[in-house]
């Protein structure tokens, strides 16, 4: 399956994007309302400058406390995130996930961000693949 394809399933491709001048603060209280745990650092709304995750913001709240809340996101966040390409394959993006150990990457056209995807959606595409392959090799094996 395709990174093109889990979009379409999705339905949306909305990403939710913050201003690099954003404070964190504000950050987490979008996360809360959305309930989504990242949100692409934009400066333009279409490049993925970077990104900040909910385990980001919580990793920095442990290492230095609460104060942290008051820098903004594009102090925080993630630089040059890995990004996947809409015919990049499930197997490629979960291999990308799992070795840089993130769970959301932002899927680039060129120079213009497309959609985001979550390590979930890619696991759900996997499956529904994988149910499809069950039910084709069922199929075959009783002669219909």
């Amino acid at each position: 399956m395709l990174v093109k394809q889990i979009l379409k399933m999705k339905g949306s491709d909305d990403v939710v994007t913050v201003r690099p001048d954003h404070t964190v603060s504000d950050v987490v209280k979008m996360l809360s309302e959305k309930r989504i745990g990242t949100v692409v650092v934009s400066g333009d709304g279409a490049r993925a400058d970077g990104i900040l995750s909910e385990r980001d913001i919580v990793r920095e709240i442990g290492k230095r406390g609460t104060e942290c809340l008051m820098e903004t996101a594009g102090d925080m966040m993630t630089k040059n995130p890995t990004t996947c390409a809409p015919d990049d394959t499930t197997d490629a993006v979960l291999g990308q996930m799992t070795d840089g150990r993130f769970r959301h990457i932002p899927v680039m056209d060129g120079e213009t961000m497309v959609g985001l995807i979550s390590i979930g959606d890619v696991v759900k595409a996997r499956l529904s693949e994988l149910e499809g392959e069950k039910t084709a090799l069922e199929s075959m094996i009783m002669g219909h």
